[in-house]
């Protein structure tokens, strides 16, 4: 690596026609965090590098430093994860871990933890039968690595330690709230005990250990609904995969 070029590992989260030929990619790099490149000729018909470079592959990357934005020089696939792309379900799952880091990131630099905790969770998408335990795993866990770790122990409006019962729970507070604070907090929501325990153990827990819950599936949805509210709020607006992984799901 020189002040010129940069040889690294990384995920495409998206890209976009650039000109005549070229396109533009949204990556995600474990030596430097998110970068923006240009892939230049790859819409061409011979361009060798084109299929490197679709979303969610795992690629490594020589990029030489143009005026304003990288360029890739050479682009050689570590892991395409195909099955990700053989089933529309997993596809839209994919998509998702994608769209939410996508979202949340700028480029600001290096992030080992973000980058093993995305290339884990492909991997994961890829091996594990139940895609409910990856994403709300990924999700819980990309919101700690950004600093925006849900409180769900100690009640964020008075600090009182969260009792075993039903509770609320507050985006703008940022946790979970006792009765007495949920209760005249605009804006907060009902959450179960047991969607509050569940969550914790996520939050708290390895993934191999998450794995072995037995989660109700009217547990699973409010747990699925809350973060997905959370997260929303936190970005001040909707994501695109949710809606497509509903609609392929009925079909």
């Amino acid at each position: 690596m020189t002040d010129r070029s940069l040889r690294v590992d990384a995920v495409v989260l998206r890209h976009s026609d650039w000109g005549e030929a070229d396109r533009l990619l949204s990556l995600y790099t474990r030596e430097a965090g998110k970068l923006r490149a240009v892939a230049k000729g790859v819409r061409k018909m011979r361009s060798r590098k084109a299929g490197h470079l679709e979303p969610f592959t795992r690629v490594a990357l020589l990029l030489a430093r143009g005026r304003d934005l990288w360029i890739v020089t050479q682009a050689e696939t570590l892991d395409a994860y195909l099955p990700l792309r053989e089933d529309l379900v997993l596809t839209g799952y994919a998509s998702y871990v994608l769209e939410l880091l996508d979202r949340f990131t700028y480029e600001e630099g290096q992030n080992l933890h973000i980058y093993q905790l995305l290339t884990d969770t492909l991997e994961r998408l890829v091996v594990v039968p139940d895609p409910f335990f990856v994403m709300r795993y990924y999700e819980l866990h990309l919101l700690d690595l950004l600093g925006f770790r849900p409180e769900l122990s100690n009640c964020p409006g008075c600090g009182r330690e969260i009792q075993p019962r039903d509770q609320f729970f507050s985006a703008q507070m940022g946790g979970a709230l006792c009765p007495e604070c949920g209760a005249r907090t605009p804006g907060s929501r009902p959450v179960s005990m047991i969607a509050l325990k569940y969550l914790r153990h996520f939050q708290r827990s390895h993934f191999s250990q998450v794995l072995r819950a037995d989660i109700p599936t009217h547990v699973r949805a409010e747990m699925e609904t809350l973060l997905n509210h959370y997260l929303t709020f936190l970005l001040e607006r909707g994501l695109n995969a949710p809606a497509f992984i509903r609609k392929v799901s009925e079909d």
